[in-house]
């Protein structure tokens, strides 16, 4: 390892470029480096849903769930299978071993569920399948709101839902709150018997020609086309217009005997803003992409859109994950800022201006490389992350502090500022290396931790890992030479060097202030190690007495105010 330092030392100008090359990449990775609320990480769950309306709990059990889990079941790598039966509704979870792979695990729940459909009754809707991924979860909610009609309101919703999912970083933008449009057809009994038209016959008449017909292509010999009949509604005249009896030249339509109205399905759920009828859009973003950019996207569409609205109508935002994300960005640079000034403040107070600018450039600089090489192995910035920067702060600059002391011990003592920095990189090398390695030992474990839980985590220690890792060819490598080139020389004088000779032949009697004290305590301590070592049994044992005798107890997640609250209301009955 003096080979390494010496080869650092020899080559200053090379070490000084890769420096600020690094700096300028640690810029750019933390400028560009995708950014989102929680870790892109595989969920091994798959849900499939069989919608059925009018279905009972028990038939939807014995007509849609069995003849789904039967098949389901020899699924390779699946773990387990949850269903509920519900009225009118058949939800499947499917969970998988940990190591799946999703795609090949979607292929074969499509697979299965394509051979359940023959045994399922003909009344089921399409069953679908879906994913579980970070993905599904919405980074913001578009709520528009207003006392118009409810078909201005879903028309607006819909013209800007497709705005929304035409930007390139938003996955979907789905529609929430809104009810489906239908026409309603109210036969009247008097008008059937009048025109000698039976119910068979009026339902054939609309069955029938609502259909795709293929009619194929005509060749005429001068040349072929293919041949279009129109057969399927369209619009709402269509169904008016629609023939169902003929008498001659005479034809009787739909309206001559039924009241045709647009209108919407019932609704199952209502939804409300300030006390209006309101349609959400919960916006989801692409995997990888940036949650910031795609907020300022989405936000800037909306604006460009509300221009269009009437005065009747309003757009609000609700769930905004962006501002919790850029919240912990903001935590992230305050603490890097803050810690940097505080340490400067303890260095220069011991060591001087230019040992403290030194020392408080290892900090960023640390953070810096970790960010670079979170950019190279493709970690985006998640809460994991962030957390573990913070996290990182307080631990990254002993190395770079023990260094410059070193140093400026030295050069105290009389030796170049040169060798001064050569001297304690290399007599610190190995203290700080054990140092971090220490530090890395109690989170390299949640690397291996398996399941969900521990893939969430995972990114906690390989943040850790990349800044101290920084931090330690921060004090071993770069901060010598930097240190070498400007560092400030210490000036020596008699009192400080007899402190320093002290201090190295054990002289403790000619120390004076606080290092004085803290030496001599030392001393008749080390006189009694026994007595000590049960002290401080004595001490452990009652600190877990007193602990279980006044302690609150323990919790995972800490009592906080939270920014909202939901308000749930049973009754019997509607």
């Amino acid at each position: 390892m003096n080979a390494l330092i010496d080869a650092a030392f020899a080559r200053q100008r090379t070490v000084l470029t890769t420096l600020f090359a690094i700096i300028l990449f640690g810029i750019s990775a933390y400028l560009t480096i995708p950014k989102e609320a929680d870790p892109d990480i595989p969920i091994p769950f798959v849900y499939v849903q069989v919608p059925h309306p009018g279905i009972s709990p028990e038939d939807a059990d014995r007509l849609i769930v069995k003849p789904m889990e039967a098949k389901l079941r020899s699924i390779e790598g699946l773990e387990e299978i949850r269903s509920v039966a519900s009225e009118g509704h058949v939800g499947i979870i499917l969970e998988f071993d940990v190591s799946f792979d999703p795609e090949t695990a979607l292929s074969d729940v499509r697979e299965q569920v394509d051979l359940a459909k023959p045994d399922l009754p003909d009344d089921s809707e399409e069953p679908t399948v879906m994913e579980f991924n970070t993905s599904i979860f919405p980074i913001m909610i578009v709520v528009l709101s207003g006392s118009a009609p409810e078909r201005y309101l879903l028309r607006h919703a819909q013209l800007l839902q497709d705005e929304l999912e035409a930007i390139p970083s938003v996955l979907g933008a789905r529609l929430v709150g809104q009810r489906e449009e239908l026409l309603e057809v109210i036969v009247d009994p008097a008008k059937l018997e009048s025109y000698n038209i039976s119910q068979t016959e009026l339902i054939n008449a609309v069955t029938l020609n609502n259909r795709l017909v293929a009619a194929g292509a005509l060749d005429t010999g001068a040349g072929r086309f293919s041949v279009k009949v129109p057969g399927l509604f369209e619009t709402a005249a269509d169904v008016m217009q629609l023939p169902v009896k003929t008498d001659g030249e005479s034809v009787v339509t739909l309206s001559d005997i039924t009241e045709i109205r647009r209108t919407f399905k019932d609704a199952d759920a209502y939804a409300q803003l300030d006390g209006e009828a309101s349609i959400a859009i919960a916006v989801t973003k692409r995997i990888g992409h940036n949650i910031l950019t795609t907020a300022d996207q989405v936000r800037q569409t909306v604006d460009n859109y509300r221009t269009d609205l009437p005065p009747s109508m309003k757009i609000d935002y609700g769930a905004d994950a962006s501002k919790w994300v850029l919240g912990m960005l903001s935590s992230l640079e305050s603490a890097v800022i803050t810690a940097i000034a505080l340490v400067m403040i303890v260095v220069l107070a011991a060591l001087g201006l230019r040992s403290a600018m030194l020392v408080g450039i290892s900090i960023p600089t640390s953070f810096l490389i970790g960010f670079t090489l979170l950019g190279v192995t493709g970690v985006t910035v998640n809460m994991m992350v962030m957390f573990g920067m913070i996290l990182a702060v307080g631990i990254l600059v002993d190395g770079a502090i023990v260094v410059v002391e070193f140093a400026d011990r030295k050069m105290a003592e009389g030796a170049p500022r040169d060798q001064a920095y050569r001297l304690a990189a290399k007599r610190m090398f190995w203290p700080i290396v054990s140092s971090t390695a220490t530090t890395l030992a109690a989170f390299v474990p949640m690397l291996f931790w398996p399941g969900v839980s521990g893939k969430f985590m995972s990114y906690l220690p390989i943040t850790l890992i990349f800044v101290l890792v920084g931090s330690l060819l921060m004090a071993l490598i770069f901060l010598p030479v930097l240190g070498s080139r400007f560092g400030g020389v210490a000036q020596a004088d008699t009192e400080t060097l007899k402190a320093l000779a002290a201090s190295e032949k054990g002289n403790i009697a000619e120390l004076r202030g606080f290092t004085g004290f803290y030496a001599r305590l030392l001393q008749r301590l080390i006189a009694i190690p026994g007595t000590v070592i049960l002290a401080a049994i004595a001490a452990l044992v009652l600190v877990v007495i007193l602990y279980g005798r006044f302690g609150n107890g323990v919790e995972f997640f800490t009592d906080t105010e939270t920014d909202n609250a939901v308000v749930h209301i049973s009754a019997r009955g509607n």
